[in-house]
């Protein structure tokens, strides 16, 4: 069974950190680009960041550039979305993508993304 597990979501003040965790089983992570994606209630899910499946290309979204940092361990099967600074705009269920026809490239679009992960929620808050 393919899966994709996120972890590491929860309630965090202004200016705190928080990293998400999006763990594979069932398939090597390594063999896919994995973006994160976040999504508000009655919104369209938005690209935050990918990474290509040997982690040499990376991309943000303009909103978290400077703030979040994208990288994977394929030793692990896991890749992590580092996340400083956080605005109380951060606020969304979190959700990792893999896209396994295009490993070597890393583009946030969601109909490239084939498996998802169950989504984790992020509140900053004070």
């Amino acid at each position: 069974q393919l899966q994709l597990v996120e972890s590491g979501g929860g309630l965090v003040q202004p200016g705190g950190s928080l990293r998400l965790s999006c763990a594979a089983s069932g398939f090597t992570l390594g063999d896919s680009a994995v973006a994160w994606f976040r999504q508000a209630p009655g919104k369209e899910r938005e690209g935050v960041s990918c990474i290509s499946g040997s982690g040499g290309s990376t991309n943000y979204a303009d909103s978290v550039k400077g703030r979040f940092t994208i990288s994977r361990d394929n030793t692990k099967n896991t890749v992590y979305l580092q996340m400083n600074s956080l605005k109380p705009e951060d606020t969304d269920v979190y959700y990792c993508g893999a896209d396994l026809r295009r490993p070597a490239m890393c583009i946030m679009i969601t109909a490239f993304y084939n498996r998802w992960g169950q989504g984790t929620q992020v509140t900053v808050s004070s």
